[in-house]
């Protein structure tokens, strides 16, 4: 199994594709792209003004079980392909991760 995260010294580092305005909001499960294995994500918000990647870093946190503020883009602002760091233990994080 092709995993989507990559553990780091202050969290981990997750590979996701987003879809804006989807009809069902939230983790879709794992799926693989040209880019390689990846986390979707469905947002019911438009890719307008960061909308979009706000509503993608909240569903992370969510799935997490982590503040909102502990997520955040660092790769594809305006791609649906990003890249999101998630602050925190890695370990524990990489085990919810696991699961999703």
């Amino acid at each position: 199994m092709t995993v989507f995260w990559r553990a780091m010294s202050d969290g981990v580092s997750v590979s996701v594709k987003v879809q804006p305005k989807s009809r069902r909001p939230g983790i879709q499960g794992r799926a693989g792209s040209a880019h390689g294995a990846c986390l979707r994500i469905g947002v019911s918000e438009v890719p307008e003004d960061g909308r979009a990647n706000r509503a993608a870093c909240a569903a992370l946190a969510e799935a997490l079980h982590v503040p909102t503020s502990s997520v955040a883009v660092t790769l594809g602002h305006t791609s649906r392909n990003k890249t999101l760091h998630v602050t925190g233990d890695a370990t524990h994080l990489t085990a919810i991760l696991e699961t999703l």
